[in-house]
């Protein structure tokens, strides 16, 4: 009998400790470092949603609003995770506007070579996936939380989406484009795959 239960409290240990990561992760504390970075992240994903709304305001380029409805996505996923740990939102409700200094002269200088013509427009998407890519690549290296790299995942999956579209509709108009942030291997490998299916796309 003795042993009967105590293989049974064994067997109820084991499975307890099973259970899912995201429930063994919730009493582990967020760090600084990961709430820099869902700050940063939730703006950086508004910063591609407002300068693709310009652009589809301007040219009237269907992909532009499409990704556009994606990077809005992005952003409620990012604002979910940082609703879970209590993290204040970062991100202004109003278009064009960041509390991020850094990203707010970045939104002036896109929308700007976005204005000059419609190549320069795709220019800055494939520039801003090309960022967005380096910068979650960065904040998958500073955390083990399974949740935080479920949505970093997700939304990497949905740049790489957005960056062969931009460079596919650049190539239309003779442009080929080098990436600034990510390496020029890392680029070609993500053009030589096809769109996969993500969350949110």
């Amino acid at each position: 009998m003795k042993k009967n239960l105590f293989a049974t409290v064994l067997i109820l240990m084991i499975l307890s400790s099973c259970s899912s990561d995201d429930d063994n992760q919730s009493s582990i504390p967020i760090t600084q470092e990961e709430i820099d970075d869902l700050k940063f992240l939730r703006e950086e994903e508004k910063l591609a949603r407002d300068v693709y709304l310009f652009s589809y305001s301007k040219y009237q380029v269907s992909s532009f609003n499409s990704i556009s409805q994606s990077e809005q996505k992005h952003m409620n996923s990012v604002l979910n995770l940082m609703n879970k740990y209590g993290i204040p939102d970062s991100a202004s409700t109003e278009i064009g506007v960041f509390n991020n200094t850094d990203i707010q002269a970045l939104y002036i200088n896109l929308t700007a070579q976005s204005n000059i013509s419609l190549v320069e427009a795709l220019k800055v998407g494939a520039i801003i996936e090309d960022l967005d890519i380096n910068d979650i690549d960065d904040f998958i290296s500073n955390t083990t939380k399974s949740d935080l790299l479920s949505v970093y995942d997700n939304l990497t999956c949905g740049s790489k989406n957005h960056i062969r579209s931009f460079t596919s509709q650049l190539s239309s108009n003779g442009v080929t484009y080098i990436p600034q942030f990510i390496s020029s291997e890392y680029y070609n490998t993500i053009l030589s795959e096809s769109n996969g299916g993500c969350s949110n796309n």
